[in-house]
């Protein structure tokens, strides 16, 4: 029973991380939006951090390989020009990042953002790890992600949490990790930050 209430606590705590889940864009749309950033291949992992409590809300992982995407497990991130399959945001260009950032911080979250330089091994097989993983159930995003990372040569020693903030902690230990905090001061409704988002996305794409 003492189980079975901690992790209804945790589900709670999670419930950001349960968003409706948006139609699968189709392998043409995919392949015509396709976007890899010309730096060094990398993972970014981002987490959703409640300004009043510290605890964390969501978490995600932006992945530079072949092509840019970000793991999106569970997630609440919409753009009507940014197609998504199976949690997977794609066509990550530095446009739609910013507005993944700016559509998550508000006045009642900011974003963690730790990025590690990686191997194109090792970028692919997070790649092909994330494009294979399939819909993750709501309040799964710290496991799922950590699920992808721990069968990713050089993440192993990751344990599993239901926490985003726990995640968070373990990976900025990493060797090579660069940390910065986003913030913006916007209202708290996440809709609205999204509905802002997808708007200036749209303007951008006419």
């Amino acid at each position: 029973m003492r189980n079975l209430l901690c992790l209804g606590a945790v589900l709670a705590a999670l419930a950001g991380c349960a968003a409706p889940q948006q139609p699968n864009a189709d392998a043409e749309t995919l392949a015509r939006v396709a976007y890899r950033h010309p730096g060094p291949p990398a993972l970014t992992l981002y987490t959703m951090i409640n300004n009043r409590t510290g605890r964390g809300g969501h978490t995600s992982l932006m992945i530079n390989a072949s092509e840019r995407v970000i793991f999106d497990p569970a997630g609440s991130f919409y753009a009507s020009v940014v197609p998504e399959r199976d949690d997977v945001i794609h066509g990550i260009t530095p446009a739609v990042e910013k507005a993944y950032r700016g559509a998550h911080a508000r006045s009642t979250y900011h974003v963690v953002v730790q990025r590690i330089e990686v191997t194109p091994q090792q970028a692919q097989k997070a790649y092909q790890l994330a494009i294979s993983n399939g819909r993750v159930p709501g309040a799964f995003c710290a496991q799922a992600t950590i699920g992808i990372l721990q069968q990713v040569p050089g993440f192993e020693s990751l344990d599993r949490t239901f926490y985003p903030e726990k995640l968070a902690e373990q990976f900025g230990q990493l060797p090579g990790v660069v940390t910065e905090r986003y913030y913006e001061n916007d209202s708290g409704d996440l809709q609205a930050g999204l509905a802002k988002s997808d708007a200036a996305l749209s303007a951008a794409s006419e």
